[in-house]
């Protein structure tokens, strides 16, 4: 792993969720309002419960084991296990999980997209089944 995407990874687990509910919030003012975030980037899982401007109930989500893949010419972002407390976003991320989404080439990113790669690339034994 490179200096960069090691502290960029520190950076990630010494930030504390509530900043990154308040700026969330502060970007999705009168979409989303996002109550709770949790996001390890070690384990792979992230939990976000968010409440749709003009909603009354909270959208639990749960995302369990994600990864990068990459070879010469492309990435792509497989996500093993996501539910949710919505019946219908259950369908949706039911059509996702497991399989290999590209992540499209955009040149004027592709150096953000080389670095996420890299912080998010399948690297352990146990991420073999993604």
């Amino acid at each position: 792993m490179s200096f960069k995407s090691s502290l960029i990874k520190v950076a990630i687990k010494l930030t504390p969720n509530i900043i990154i509910r308040w700026v969330a919030n502060l970007i999705l003012k009168g979409i989303v309002e996002l109550s709770e975030f949790n996001f390890d980037i070690d384990t792979r899982t992230a939990y976000v419960q968010a409440t749709l401007y003009g909603e009354a109930e909270p959208i639990d989500i749960w995302v369990d084991g994600f990864a990068i893949i990459s070879d010469e010419e492309s990435h792509q972002l497989i996500i093993h296990q996501a539910q949710s407390n919505r019946p219908w976003l259950n369908n949706l991320l039911s059509h996702i999980v497991g399989k290999a989404l590209k992540i499209p080439a955009i040149p004027q990113y592709q150096d953000q997209i080389e670095l996420v790669s890299e912080l998010l690339k399948k690297d352990s034994p146990e991420q073999e089944d993604y």
